[in-house]
């Protein structure tokens, strides 16, 4: 949840912390802080908020050193305070440490620590690192940081530096995201890529308890037992503007606007076009051993979810075959059956979503082929997966996600439809029609933003509801889950999603005039059911917001407002339909004076349970 950054060279220090940790302040925004060697001791500078307020305090001094670490937080233990902000350091202060995770036997190994003297000023759960690593440093800090290590449980992506060893930063991981730049006369270390593509392109990814020794000249990686090992370069081919606003006023509307290319470029790999257009999927091995399959399990959290309830409709209707969509952190503690034939995909934009790798990893353990959709190239996910199909969205800065979501979905659908055919229920004539809808998806979606402003101006008058409801029948339910997500996300009002159908067994008590409904309509055979339900929530004083097909009347007379998409197959309809709730999400934060890309008590990669 939380952001480090760490940097070695022949450079202050300090700046490039500060600007690294700018490209990192979606993981966490309650506060932030640096420590840096001045050639005697550590100059450690902390405060509560977002970076800016560090920032400011530290704008009227100069802090030399060419050495430091630094960490933007995302709160798990403590309140948001100067004092809870990292780099917290041992009692002496010659020793700071960053850390992402959450140490799970930090109450015993404070009580032990406090049984041996030593005095805590923080609530964290870090603070214990720092004392462990003093009480076992006997001039060598890479022993010191292992011995620590043996003690902790728990999730951890730690950066350390002493000031009794000023040549280098040691930095180690365990369930928690840690890549290392290689520089020309420096090496860093970032919780993400995007804090490193100022300075280098070329990275190392941890692996789960590896460490790093980070020198200005050289980095140095051990196993935990201390033994040395060899780690292969990793050229990162993003462009470093791909990471920056590019002159829209958030991350989360530069991103919606990105959705049509990252469409077109997780699609346009893996399709083929010879003699008749097929679907080429042999990064996830798939081949006629997928006909043996019983079932579909898709697995994951939050918006990876929503994305996996997409599919469960997407493989029944297209595939015939029973599909079990799992929450994550659900799945990993219901003691689920295991089928070595089932199809296993793990969703996650991030790669790093804790209970989706416990969920993994179980599944793993029961026998079954982990095939894993992602957005981020050695992420963990994607390493420990039997098979990876990636997203290629880009970077996604902004904490809710866009274009993540709707790359998952392109995914979802290209499985789906080349599953269909293998099993003799998509005809080729009907794989070629599905596959031509999925060419035109980037432009219709192109089409959709250029209409934003109707979006926009619908936000105006009804973004201080109290209420909004999302409801829809089979994919449009699902987008409705979404949708409902991404409003509570970041403009924080109270917005709920169920399936239509579900209108009078609860739901409709709480309907009255302060509720705006959002009904997705885009499944063509429902219409006329979709419009009783409408009529329902006006007859008691709702405002209805109905989206669907742009050459379509139906709701004409029955909704008050109507946002159109263009006209593609139903199923296919929750790429499209998604964009205006995003939309209009965005635009009701605008509205309330939120920032949309940093919503309170959130953070973009979700590193501990």
């Amino acid at each position: 949840m939380c952001g480090i950054v760490g940097y070695i060279g022949d450079e202050e220090a300090t700046p490039v912390l500060i600007n690294a940790l700018k490209k990192l302040e979606y993981r966490g925004y309650d506060s932030a802080g640096i420590a840096v060697f001045n050639g005697e001791s550590l100059t450690v500078r902390k405060a509560k908020g977002a970076l800016k307020f560090l920032e400011q305090k530290i704008a009227t001094e100069i802090i030399k050193g060419s050495m430091g670490i630094g960490h933007t937080r995302w709160a798990t233990h403590g309140e948001p305070s100067d004092i809870n902000s990292h780099p917290h350091t041992d009692v002496s202060g010659s020793i700071a440490v960053v850390h992402n995770g959450i140490i799970e036997n930090h109450a015993k190994l404070k009580t032990w620590l406090e049984n041996h003297g030593v005095v805590f000023k923080s609530q964290t759960d870090t603070e214990v690192i720092a004392h462990l690593i003093d009480f076992h440093y006997n001039g060598d800090l890479l022993k010191a940081v292992q011995e620590t290590l043996q003690r902790l449980e728990g999730s951890y992506a730690l950066g350390v530096i002493c000031q009794s060893d000023p040549e280098r930063i040691i930095a180690v991981r365990k369930d928690s995201p840690l890549v290392v730049g290689a520089g020309k006369g420096e090496h860093l270390i970032a919780s993400d890529v995007p804090a490193l593509l100022e300075y280098t392109r070329d990275v190392y990814y941890l692996q789960d308890k590896e460490i790093a020794c980070l020198y200005r000249d050289r980095v140095e990686f051990f196993d935990e037992e201390g033994q040395a090992i060899q780690k292969e370069l990793t050229h990162v081919d993003w462009d470093v503007t791909a990471a920056e606003k590019g002159g829209y006023e958030h991350f989360m509307l530069k991103e919606i606007h990105e959705q049509p290319k990252a469409l077109t470029d997780t699609l346009r790999a893996r399709i083929k076009t010879y003699a008749s257009k097929s679907i080429n999927l042999e990064e996830i091995g798939f081949d006629a051993s997928w006909a043996k399959a019983h079932r579909v399990v898709i697995c994951a959290c939050g918006t990876a979810w929503h994305a996996g309830v997409v599919g469960k409709y997407a493989f029944e209707h297209y595939a015939r075959i029973p599909v079990d969509v799992d929450m994550a952190s659900e799945y990993r503690y219901r003691d689920p059956i295991f089928d070595p034939a089932d199809i296993f995909i793990i969703i996650s934009q991030s790669g790093e979503t804790a209970d989706t790798l416990a969920a993994m990893r179980m599944a793993k353990k029961g026998g079954a082929r982990i095939i894993a959709i992602t957005n981020v190239v050695g992420s963990t996910l994607a390493r420990e997966a039997d098979l990876v199909m990636y997203t290629w969205a880009g970077p996604e800065i902004a904490v809710a996600s866009t274009k993540a979501f709707t790359t998952q979905l392109m995914c979802i659908y290209l499985i789906a439809l080349q599953f269909g055919s293998l099993r003799g229920v998509l005809s080729e004539k009907d794989l070629e029609e599905h596959i031509g809808a999925l060419e035109k998806i980037a432009d219709q979606a192109e089409k959709l933003l250029s209409n934003k402003e109707e979006i926009q101006r619908f936000a105006s008058r009804n973004f201080n509801k109290t209420k909004a409801f999302f409801m829809g029948r089979l994919f449009d339910y699902a987008i409705s889950l979404e949708s409902a997500l991404k409003l509570k996300e970041i403009s924080y009002t109270h917005s709920e999603a169920f399936a239509a159908g579900e209108l009078k067994h609860g739901p409709i008590a709480l309907v009255d005039e302060a509720t705006l409904v959002v009904a997705i309509c885009t499944q063509t055979a429902l219409f006329d059911k979709m419009d009783s339900n409408i009529k329902e929530v006006k007859a008691r004083g709702a405002t209805a917001l109905v989206i669907t097909y742009d050459d379509e009347t139906y709701f004409d007379k029955t909704a008050d407002e109507v946002f159109r998409i263009p006209r593609t197959l139903d199923p296919l309809t929750p790429i499209l339909s998604v964009i205006p709730c995003q939309l209009f999400a965005y635009y009701c934060s605008v509205q309330r004076g939120l920032d949309p890309d940093k919503p309170r008590n959130l953070a973009k990669s979700v590193t501990v349970e």
